[in-house]
């Protein structure tokens, strides 16, 4: 079954008709293109959470009746987890953390101790959360092409270069930038010819793609994944990592306390197998039961679906931006199946932080404005030299940066005309709308 009819996906969606205020005073329809950042939650999602806090307790923890319906209700979302990206439970652990993040830090510092003397090939297209927790290591980056993609034939050349001293290749799925989908699975057979292992940073992807680990035994299965829940339309702060069993259960966990062990004395300390020993404390069960509930939708979408879907508002997007002088975009003027929906780009003459408050003072439209986190990629992107960067990173100075569109399965062709309509008028009155807004503050107030 192929949807493309837009109701059908707003329905399924919180708050999409939400009114915000403008600064003439007015209300207007809330148009949210920042989807790359954070999902409105799934209605689904809502119900199974308002159900499950009729009978929410501490899992793990007792033979209450609420504490086994909740500990079932916890562990049973790994399977979920595991059918949606084709995960094999009995050779990998999936462990329930905060966000991406947490979820790249915690795989960075429990790898260490095993592979700190060899080389780290990260990207130059890499959020800064699939950067910074590796630069501990030897790291080393794999570079772009002439069209700002990650360069396949630079990967070979660094495998083979280093002649088995690399053991991790981390790549994200999709930029947060560009949309640029890599393609993880060329990349995963590849680092397991030369010996090394792949990290999937999932976080963009996973919301907008058909994502399939492969079997353990493929040359092309992915080893590491991480995704966050808030990015598939399920707020409540949790995120995956999806790891092998082999890699984690002789490691000590990165944090300890409780739930992480299963023998303490003053002088013995054993630990529990993954994932209990990786996730201490009392779990987040309410995020957990909203990611189960926002996988079990999507699932029901068809992720082929909702990436059809929004490569064909991509593709909407991108036509009608092309047709406005003095906007250059940072994603390819044709987007294709490696690419989703997230639109970078700039208005010649006017900055891109004042680009992004008057979309939303003027018509209520939510981008993203910046670096995104991604501040090396930006520079490449930008084609910044050594000197623009460092004056751009003086403090005081204005961030180079871009404005960024990010497409959701319930956007709509109306609200991206809204969103034309608006860039023709900033183009046509720019030293007026630059005049208005460059002084106007970021945080501006609007009472509710």
């Amino acid at each position: 079954m192929i949807i493309l009819d837009t109701s059908f996906y707003r329905k399924l969606v919180v708050a999409v008709n939400t009114k915000v205020p403008l600064i003439n005073g007015k209300y207007s329809q809330a148009i949210n293109f920042d989807n790359a950042a954070t999902t409105p939650p799934f209605t689904t999602v809502l119900d199974e959470v308002i159900k499950s806090l009729y009978l929410y307790a501490s899992v793990h923890r007792g033979f209450g009746y609420k504490s086994q319906f909740s500990t079932k209700v916890y562990e049973n979302s790994r399977n979920v987890v595991a059918k949606f990206v084709n995960c094999d439970t009995k050779y990998n652990s999936i462990i329930f953390v905060k966000n991406t993040t947490e979820a790249i830090n915690k795989l960075s510092n429990m790898l260490y101790p095993k592979l700190k003397d060899y080389v780290v090939l990260s990207t130059h297209m890499e959020h800064h959360s699939n950067d910074l927790p590796w630069r501990k290591y030897n790291i080393d980056y794999i570079g772009l092409d002439k069209n700002f993609r990650l360069s396949l034939d630079d990967l070979k050349t660094k495998l083979k270069n280093y002649n088995g001293k690399v053991k991790l290749v981390t790549v994200t799925g999709a930029s947060n930038v560009t949309g640029f989908k890599n393609s993880i699975h060329e990349i995963a057979k590849l680092a397991h010819e030369y010996g090394a292992k792949i990290l999937v940073d999932g976080a963009q992807l996973v919301p907008h793609s058909p994502v399939d680990m492969k079997p353990m035994d493929s040359d092309e299965h992915i080893d590491y994944l991480a995704f966050s829940a808030h990015k598939l339309y399920a707020p409540f702060g949790t995120g995956v990592l999806i790891a092998p069993k082999s890699d984690l259960n002789n490691v000590p966990p990165d944090y300890s306390g409780g739930g992480t062990v299963d023998v303490v004395t003053l002088n013995t300390i054993r630990w529990l197998n993954t994932p209990s020993k990786d996730e201490a404390g009392s779990p987040n069960a309410i995020g957990v039961v909203a990611l189960s509930a926002a996988l079990k939708t999507l699932s029901i979408l068809g992720m082929r679906n909702v990436e059809m879907h929004e490569n064909y508002l991509s593709k909407y997007t991108i036509d009608a931006l092309n047709t406005i002088p003095d906007i250059k975009l940072y994603c390819g003027n044709n987007p294709t199946y490696d690419h989703i929906g997230t639109i970078p780009f700039n208005i010649k003459g006017i900055p891109h932080s004042t680009v992004a408050k008057i979309l939303s003072y003027e018509s209520g439209i939510s981008v993203r404005n910046g670096c995104f986190c991604a501040q090396p990629y930006i520079q490449k992107l930008l084609e910044l030299t050594p000197e623009q960067i460092a004056e751009g990173i003086k403090p005081g100075n204005p961030r180079p940066g871009m404005v960024r569109i990010s497409l959701g399965l319930y956007n709509t062709t109306k609200e991206i005309d809204v969103l034309i309509s608006t860039l023709r008028n900033i183009v046509s009155y720019k030293d007026a709308y630059i005049k208005k807004y460059t002084p106007l503050p970021n945080d501006l107030y609007f009472p509710m």
